[in-house]
């Protein structure tokens, strides 16, 4: 078992590691903000980035992406960091942490890689994504998610309920109408930025949503896997939507206005999201050794909470 954490450990530490690189280039080599105006194929009118590792992507995007670089360099890559240390260790609270910075990573370099416009940090992003997608593999198979829930005191299952099913639905009230203007003809209404697609939607409307439905619901069935979804799903939604709120700040620094209306409504849900997920981790045993026998305990659980 410390054989095994100390690579697992290891493994995550690295992927850290790879995401603070991509991330500081992102933030540190820029470019000097030189821009050009562009026409796409579509007849929109947009501004690109004409240097800078992000060149040839639209000056919104850029200023979008790097206050996401921000958060990765600052938070998430840190965290996954400590988090790796404590899995050396044998701690399952690290391992859950780590569920979900390693599936905000996914998100985050699959995005960049099928968004942004082919640039030198284009092989990083590529070798991220499997990366993070295996650690969460990794991870999710030394967890035994029956035990967890036999054991996990304090478990905020109704808010986790209502949270997931909110942050559903306030993705779809976000992005179906930007989707049906795009399909309407209103380029400008649908924000392609120059874009073919609105890959951004997709990936939220075809992952995101899934997980916080699919975690609602297992946790809502008082299923066992719920719980490691529940970690998965929170710990995500913290590092995303701080995420967002660093992009909108970033935008208003380039562009000169601020969305107050998106700007309150994320502040909101990082702050909630934050609250939740540290429920999460502290419900969740700190070692494997203080899990309790996991038939007897599970069914007491289970049979306490009908």
């Amino acid at each position: 078992m410390k054989a095994s954490s100390r690579w697992l450990g290891a493994y995550c530490g690295f992927i850290g590691l790879l995401a603070a690189t991509a991330s500081a280039t992102g933030v540190f080599a820029r470019g000097t903000g030189a821009s050009a105006a562009a026409i796409s194929i579509r007849g929109e009118a947009y501004r690109y980035a004409t240097d800078g590792v992000y060149a040839y992507n639209a000056v919104r995007v850029v200023a979008e992406g790097v206050g996401w670089d921000v958060v990765t360099l600052v938070f998430a890559a840190p965290a996954l960091l400590v988090a790796a240390a404590f899995i050396a260790r044998g701690s399952v609270r690290g391992r859950l942490a780590a569920l979900g910075i390693l599936g905000y990573l996914a998100y985050q370099y699959l995005m960049y890689a099928v968004f942004w416009a082919l640039g030198p940090l284009f092989p990083l992003f590529v070798l991220l994504l499997p990366l993070s997608l295996v650690g969460i593999a990794w991870l999710w198979s030394t967890l035994d998610a029956r035990r967890l829930a036999a054991d996990a005191a304090g478990f905020p299952r109704r808010s986790l309920i209502a949270f997931g099913f909110l942050a559903a639905a306030l993705l779809v009230a976000m992005w179906v109408p930007r989707i049906s203007s795009g399909l309407s003809g209103d380029v400008a209404g649908a924000g392609l930025l120059g874009t073919p697609t609105l890959s951004v939607q997709a990936l939220d409307l075809g992952l995101v949503v899934p997980l916080a439905l699919g975690t609602a619901v297992l946790v809502w069935r008082r299923r066992p896997a719920g719980h490691l979804l529940a970690a998965l799903f929170s710990v995500k939604a913290v590092t995303m939507a701080g995420a967002i709120l660093a992009m909108l700040i970033s935008a208003w620094l380039v562009e000169g206005g601020l969305e107050v209306v998106p700007f309150a409504i994320f502040g909101a849900v990082t702050v909630f999201a934050a609250v939740l997920a540290a429920r999460v981790l502290l419900a969740a045993p700190a070692t494997p050794d203080s899990v309790g026998p996991l038939d007897v305990a599970y069914e007491a659980v289970v049979r306490t909470n009908r």
